[in-house]
């Protein structure tokens, strides 16, 4: 009898190490294999570069993460991202005949971008929280609405940002301390502070209770739209961010930028451990998923397994798999 009541538990607590343990376990896996592969991965050149390229998505993930830890999606923010690139660019140009080339412009134009992301996150949030649409229908049709608003004030073509402040702005992609560039910096500190806030705040405690059961977390008397808005404007915000640090990368924006972004930030949250449908959310979890698809894209890139153009459907395949798992764990269950 002792047997069995003590057992179980246990058994039950290697089941949950594992889920939590699996994405690490399945990044060490993927760097040894990277350095077996070619010789360059572990070099700082080629590590700085993954962590570079891959802090905009984990930006906008760790945004995703309250999202969907909600009950909620988003799948308009690669279109998001490039309006909002849109009209910072355009805004930076305009205001250079009145401020002139200098550290205001780049200062109002990003300003301008994270004003511009809550805007449209609120809004995001107001249609399916007030208005009761479905989030899906809601962020498709903004996705739609966004990259057609892009591609319009482009003109079919590309915004370029003037040469002048190209120069003054190069810097908060390329530039950083301690070797380190801004754009990790700035992963590491918003994935720092997401992480605090979904574990030991009241708003990720209500995120997590919202996407269990909403029922009950009225019941609670937890304000459920406020704070389901709360969640999608946080994610403007953080898309805002994103495009502050991707913006001086190129230096131009069109309808191709952002493009399966959503996708990308969609699969860094589910491989991470955040339940697709809500009540379990992980933000470090989320920061291991996203190093995961850079790691695979890195790896097929240097190895040249595949051809680069499959990356999509690799990160597809990957996030149909992460719902599989997730529910054959939570049938066993």
């Amino acid at each position: 009898m002792t047997d069995t009541t003590t057992t179980a538990p246990q058994a039950q607590k290697r089941k949950l190490n594992f889920h939590l343990l699996g994405p690490l376990f399945a990044l060490i896996a993927l760097i040894i294999l990277g350095a077996c592969l070619n010789s360059n991965f572990l070099s700082y050149g080629n590590v700085t570069n993954v962590l570079a390229r891959s802090a905009f998505i984990g930006i906008i993930a760790v945004g995703m993460t309250f999202v969907i830890t909600s009950g909620g999606i988003d799948l308009s923010v690669g279109s998001m991202a490039a309006f909002i690139a849109g009209v910072m660019i355009l805004s930076m140009n305009s205001l250079i005949p009145i401020m002139g080339v200098g550290v205001p412009v780049i200062i109002m134009g990003m300003l301008i971008a994270a004003i511009s992301g809550f805007a449209a996150g609120w809004l995001n949030g107001f249609l399916i929280a007030k208005v009761r649409i479905e989030a899906f229908i809601v962020t498709l049709g903004t996705m739609g609405i966004y990259r057609s608003l892009v591609t319009w004030l482009a003109d079919g073509g590309t915004l370029s940002l003037s040469f002048d402040l190209r120069g003054i702005y190069r810097p908060v992609y390329y530039d950083g301390i301690f070797g380190i560039s801004w754009p990790i910096i700035v992963f590491a500190a918003v994935a720092i502070i997401g992480e605090i806030t979904m574990r030991h705040t009241r708003f990720g405690r209500h995120c997590s209770a919202i996407g269990a059961n909403q029922q009950v977390a009225v019941y609670s008397a937890i304000k459920v739209n406020r704070v389901r808005i709360a969640t999608y404007a946080l994610l403007g915000v953080l898309v805002g961010l994103a495009t502050i640090m991707y913006v001086p990368r190129l230096g131009s924006a069109s309808g191709s930028t952002g493009v399966l972004w959503e996708l990308e930030a969609i699969a860094a949250v589910i491989i991470g451990g955040t339940a697709l449908k809500g009540g379990t959310g992980r933000v470090w979890g989320t920061v291991i998923g996203v190093l995961i698809l850079s790691l695979i894209d890195n790896i097929l890139n240097l190895a040249s397994i595949v051809s680069p153009y499959l990356n999509g459907t690799i990160q597809g395949v990957i996030v149909i798999l992460a719902v599989v798992l997730q529910r054959e764990k939570k049938t066993a269950d």
